[in-house]
């Protein structure tokens, strides 16, 4: 099967879930299309188990699909840039110190505490993972997904002052925990670095690649919006957004900086500053269109490939029990890692009721967590780490992103 075919099948997936969510589930677009894949591919898993049908050629189809690579160096970008186009600067500005600590501290947290859980919970259903593996778990698992969390929480009924929180940490923690994987990957030997890295080379790696994202999407948005201020013309102005993502990105990684905080700081600059002094209104409507179909159809194919991976993941029972116990774990960890930033924040500022409650059940996990797990090099434990991630991912979508909204009013209400 070649790339054409592939993606010709993803897309038709996609848009024949996408037709029966919307004509019978009428769940929200993302976890309908979750539901409707994993339900496939279960079927199919049956039928191939019966002798019915022969999964073999689509097993080898899936399997040349490098998801991480897709998802981590195609689509992110995009999405996240798409994602920031539509926040408002001043509500981030307002909120700036409970972001910065959620999408930093409240990451690293989670980290320990999950790899600590994990090491424990692991060890006591009898799989003797390593400790620092147990840490590159925690370190992929913590990050909310601002793909899951943009895509499902816009009509959940969130509390505005909460959906700010809530999306401008999950846009930001995202770069943040891809660099805090990449640093626990080089401490368990798994990375370029083999092993041999230092404190030093640790506090270099997340200097470069934070601040230096940071700085780099400021630069590269400022440039793009100075060239869409010297023309009118949306088609030009669509297309250099556009370049912005794909060379923009392209470039963070050639320079070793981080490619999704540059994007995020890029949208935001375009979706403020350029959507109010260098565009015309009919070039932002025209913009608008494109980013949010555009967003709209990178979701829909992200996640039937999340869902068709059943596929080609190992399952077992025992792999399955030790994704459900793990469940509670991320949430825990969540919880803390959450409470203590808010409770030491309580003292300057004023949170609404139970946030800390909302703030926890809203921290969806999604693609970016699957996309680490699958980016693991191979390994006695891979498998395990992988199966986790997908169970409590798919908890997190599917329970967590059907629930958040009634668990918001009940609490706000």
């Amino acid at each position: 099967m070649s790339t054409f075919d592939l993606v010709a099948v993803l897309v038709t997936l996609a848009a024949v879930f996408g037709w029966a969510n919307y004509r019978f589930l009428r769940l929200p677009a993302t976890i309908g299309l979750l539901v409707l894949s994993i339900m496939f591919s279960l079927a199919l898993v049956a039928l191939g188990k019966a002798g019915i049908a022969n999964l073999g050629f689509l097993v080898s189809a899936l399997e040349t699909v490098d998801l991480d690579e897709a998802l981590l160096n195609g689509m992110l970008g995009a999405l996240l840039f798409a994602g920031a186009l539509h926040i408002d600067i001043g509500d981030l500005r307002d909120n700036k110190w409970v972001i910065s600590l959620l999408a930093s501290a409240g990451v690293v947290t989670s980290t320990f505490l999950v790899g600590s859980g994990a090491w424990f919970l692991f060890g006591w259903s009898g799989l003797e993972v390593p400790f620092v593996l147990c840490l590159l778990f925690g370190a992929l698992i913590s990050p909310t997904d601002p793909i899951a969390v943009g895509a499902i929480l816009r009509t959940a009924g969130v509390p505005k002052s909460l959906l700010v929180k809530i999306t401008g940490e999950s846009l930001f923690n995202d770069g943040v925990g891809v660099v805090i994987f990449l640093v626990v990957l080089e401490v368990a030997g798994l990375g370029d670095g083999h092993g041999e890295f230092s404190p030093p080379q640790v506090l270099n790696l997340l200097g470069v690649e934070v601040v230096g994202g940071l700085l780099f999407g400021g630069i590269l948005g400022w440039i793009v919006y100075r060239m869409l201020k010297a023309v009118d013309a949306y088609q030009v102005e669509i297309l250099l957004t556009l370049a912005l993502v794909t060379g923009g990105y392209a470039l963070a990684q050639a320079l070793h900086v981080s490619g999704p905080l540059a994007m995020v700081v890029a949208g935001l600059l375009i979706g403020n500053r350029g959507r109010a002094l260098a565009m015309s209104e009919g070039t932002v409507q025209r913009l608008d269109s494109f980013w949010e179909l555009s967003d709209e159809f990178l979701n829909s194919v992200l996640f039937v490939m999340i869902g068709i991976e059943v596929l080609i993941l190992d399952l077992g029972p025992g792999f399955l029990m030790a994704g459900v116990l793990a469940i509670p774990l991320v949430l825990l960890a969540r919880f803390i890692s959450v409470g203590l930033p808010v409770q030491f924040l309580k003292r300057i500022r004023t949170f609404s009721p139970h946030a800390v409650k909302i703030l926890t059940w809203s921290g969806l996990r999604g693609g970016i967590s699957v996309a680490l797990a699958l980016s693991l090099p191979q390994g006695e434990f891979r498998d395990l780490l992988v199966a986790v991630t997908y169970v409590v991912v798919t908890f997190s979508i599917v329970v967590q992103g059907l629930t958040v909204g009634i668990v918001a009013r009940k609490l706000t209400g």
